[in-house]
C-alpha cells in the first residue's frame, strides 16, 4: 500500500492538487463559505485523474507488476490522503480562529466540530459517486466529476444553510457545551467516510476488472 501511494504521489498527483490540500487554512478567512474548502478537496481528485489520463498512467501501470485492483487501490489511497491531509491541516487554523475570538462567519457554518463531520460526509458521497462512475470506463473523468459534483454542491448548500436555521444554531457555536453536542455529527461523518470509501473501492475494482485497456 505504501508503494502504491508513493507511486501515485510521485508520478500522478497534479501539483494543483497538492496546493488544494493546503487550502484548509482558509478557515481563518472571515466572511467566507468554508464548505468551499470541501470543493477544493473534491477538485483535487478530478484534476489528478484528468492528469493521469493525459499522461497514459493506465497503460504505464498495466506494465507494472500490479493487478487492476491494486491500481484502483492506489488511486483511492491518493484521494483519501489528500482529503484527510486537508482536514487535518485545517485543524490548527480552526483552533487559532477560536483563540483569536474572531466573530462568527456571517456567510455560513463556522469551522466547528459539526463542520468537520459534514466535511467527511461530503467527501464520502463525492468519492463514492466519482470513483464508481469513473471506473465503469476508466477514462470518462469529466462525466464522473459532473455527476458527483451535483451531489457535492447540494450537500455544500445544506451545510451552509444549517447556520441560518435558528433551531440548529448550536452547530455554528464553538462553546464547549455546543461542541459536545456536535460530536455525534463528527462520529457519523467518520463512519460514513470509513464505510463508503472501502465500498467505493470494491465496486470500482469490480468495474475496472471488466474494462478493456
Amino acid at each position: 500500500m505504501t508503494s502504491l501511494l508513493y507511486k501515485e504521489i510521485k508520478l500522478v498527483a497534479h501539483p494543483t492538487s497538492i496546493v488544494f490540500a493546503f487550502l484548509g487554512c482558509l478557515v481563518l478567512v472571515p466572511s467566507y463559505p468554508y464548505s468551499v474548502i470541501f470543493m477544493f478537496g473534491c477538485l483535487a481528485p478530478y484534476i489528478t485523474f484528468l492528469n493521469a489520463r493525459e499522461i497514459n498512467d493506465a497503460w504505464y501501470t498495466a506494465l507494472l507488476p500490479v493487478t487492476k485492483c491494486e491500481s484502483v487501490l492506489g488511486k483511492c489511497l491518493l484521494v483519501v490522503f489528500f482529503q484527510l491531509f486537508q482536514l487535518l491541516f485545517s485543524v490548527p487554523f480552526a483552533l487559532l480562529r477560536n483563540f483569536l475570538n474572531i466573530a462568527n462567519n456571517p456567510v455560513g457554518l463556522d469551522a466547528t466540530v459539526a463542520w468537520y463531520g459534514f466535511g467527511f460526509i461530503v467527501y464520502a458521497v463525492f468519492d463514492f459517486i466519482f470513483l464508481t462512475t469513473f471506473y465503469k470506463s476508466g477514462y470518462k473523468v469529466g462525466k464522473s466529476f459532473i455527476f458527483a459534483a451535483i451531489f457535492m454542491v447540494f450537500l455544500m448548500i445544506l451545510v451552509e444553510t444549517t447556520a441560518h436555521i435558528p433551531a440548529l444554531v448550536w452547530m455554528d457555536s464553538c462553546q464547549t457545551e455546543n461542541l459536545l453536542m456536535q460530536l455525534p455529527i463528527l462520529v457519523v461523518g467518520i463512519i460514513c467516510y470509513g464505510m463508503l470509501i472501502p465500498l467505493a473501492y470494491q465496486i470500482s475494482a469490480r468495474y475496472y476488472e471488466k474494462v478493456d485497456l
